[in-house]
């Protein structure tokens, strides 16, 4: 990892270049759990390099990405999860000849299912389709369009979180409790010194709130800021992910001290959340401001000494 422009702490390391690349440094069975939010194949373009693959073809973006998918299932723990964020694409008359919806879900659950990922689960996140008509002037969503042809009117387009599983029995149990007495009862049966007790605790009314297959009270507008990390030469952007999915999967997928990675780092939502839950964190992030912002992000999130991940260098 020597190769890379990155800022290592005790808590995370942060690296400006090729996630591939990365990912190719990292030893086999070493990611404890991996959240990100993927390109949207073509549709939105973040920087001129070639490297970035949202600066491709749709065919040549599954090409690209698979090469990622396939490291990350060498380089997860058996057994341990992945998850990204996802929603599926509109269509034009410009770009595609017709107007509609793209199942860019299902085409990514399938590249990771041909790759060896099991299907574990997925959650859809509701979006409020105002927001969305204000912001994209989507011909579906527009009143107007009820009154000409409703036949042309649709629903908004929703966000998932689909989480995908390595095979294997996974050796380092992610344990929650239901309540403090719970806690420290089974610990001492299992000989086990409980640490975090808030963490541990996992009530069953949180459980059936993080069970329900639809999440509808994501704050949308609870991100990190964004603005200080677009360029003017920028097309679009997506907005970062919200800190209440990332939350939510961290709490229920990890264990404190595990090593979360997120491919595509962006701004730093994923190691934002990581550290301030207790994890330890690596990602990349090939766009030179959006790294520049995610260190300042990480920073903010805790200071610490620079010395974890000396035996990822070696790798």
């Amino acid at each position: 990892m020597k190769c890379f422009n990155q800022v290592t702490t005790s808590e995370y390391s942060i690296v400006h270049g090729d996630c591939v690349d990365l990912a190719k440094t990292i030893p086999d069975g070493t990611i404890d759990y991996t959240l990100f939010s993927p390109p949207f194949e073509s549709l939105y373009v973040f920087s001129d390099s070639i490297r970035d693959m949202g600066n491709s073809s749709r065919e040549q973006f599954y090409q690209h990405f698979k090469f990622l998918v396939d490291e990350m299932m060498r380089i997860t723990r058996p057994g341990r999860l992945l998850s990204f964020h996802c929603m599926n694409l509109p269509t034009s008359k410009v770009n595609d000849g017709y107007i509609g919806i793209r199942d860019f879900r299902g085409d990514l659950i399938r590249l990771f299912q041909s790759a060896g990922w099991i299907y574990h689960s997925e959650v859809c996140i509701w979006k409020d389709p105002v927001v969305a008509m204000q912001r994209t002037k989507a011909l579906g969503l527009l009143h107007k369009t009820i009154r000409k042809d409703s036949s042309m009117s649709r629903q908004g387009i929703a966000d998932y979180l689909v989480t995908m599983r390595k095979p294997g029995e996974n050796d380092k149990p992610v344990r929650h409790y239901r309540d403090e007495k719970e806690l420290h009862s089974t610990c001492e049966e299992l000989e086990l010194n409980p640490t975090n007790e808030e963490e541990n605790i996992f009530p069953v009314e949180m459980w059936q709130k993080y069970a329900s297959p639809v999440w509808m009270d994501i704050n949308q507008s609870r991100t990190l800021n964004f603005r200080a990390g677009r360029e003017d030469d920028d097309q679009k952007h997506i907005c970062p992910l919200q800190l209440d999915v990332i939350e939510r999967a961290m709490r229920l997928w990890t264990a404190p001290n595990d090593l979360v990675f997120s491919p595509f780092t962006g701004i730093g939502s994923e190691g934002y959340v990581a550290v301030q839950m207790g994890r330890k964190f690596i990602g990349s992030e090939l766009k030179k401001s959006y790294f520049d912002l995610c260190v300042k992000n990480m920073a903010d999130s805790k200071k610490q000494n620079r010395d974890l991940f000396s035996d990822l260098d070696a790798a």
